[in-house]
């Protein structure tokens, strides 16, 4: 069972890192190329609440997969992994349940990105708490990828030694 579960954790963990890298890094990038910037944001604003949802449910099965699977005899990286698993938790209940609700409603008060001003109250609050999201989202990724360089380093040692 333990070996499933990690397992698991490790594809769970590749999930994590490479959805949220290609929505980051490439779908948001390519549809903000493509059309006008209050187009674009219409339409990356109605994906938002499924994307949020993914970094909520990755977070949780990997803090689950996490405790089920764990081997390691090293106090330190179980500490450390439960450590970020559970910020990525906090993080992913709080961009759902705080953030984004926060996002959509201040962004109900800026007409238009294109044609209002940049000194728009509304809008420099928007940007502020786009801003936090945004990092938010950076420290996701590179907190499932410290996970995945932690559970990989373990692995590769165990293969070494030649130990289950």
């Amino acid at each position: 069972m333990k070996t499933l579960a990690g397992y698991l954790y490790v594809i769970v963990l590749s999930l994590w890192i490479g959805g949220m890298s290609l929505f980051t890094f490439i779908l948001t990038p390519v549809i903000f190329r493509s059309y006008p910037r209050d187009t674009a944001g219409e339409f990356v604003g109605r994906l938002f609440p499924s994307y949020f949802l993914f970094t909520l449910a990755v977070s949780v099965a990997a803090f689950i997969l996490f405790v089920l699977s764990f081997q390691d005899r090293d106090p330190l990286r179980y500490r450390i992994s439960l450590v970020l698993i559970s910020l990525a938790v906090i993080i992913a209940l709080y961009v759902n349940f705080r953030l984004h609700p926060e996002v959509r409603r201040v962004k109900q008060e800026v007409h238009s990105f294109e044609a209002d001003g940049v000194d728009n109250p509304a809008r420099i609050r928007f940007q502020s708490l786009h801003a936090q999201s945004a990092v938010l989202n950076l420290l996701m990724i590179a907190d499932g990828l410290v996970l995945l360089i932690l559970k990989m380093g373990y692995s590769t040692v165990i293969a070494r030694n030649g130990q289950q």
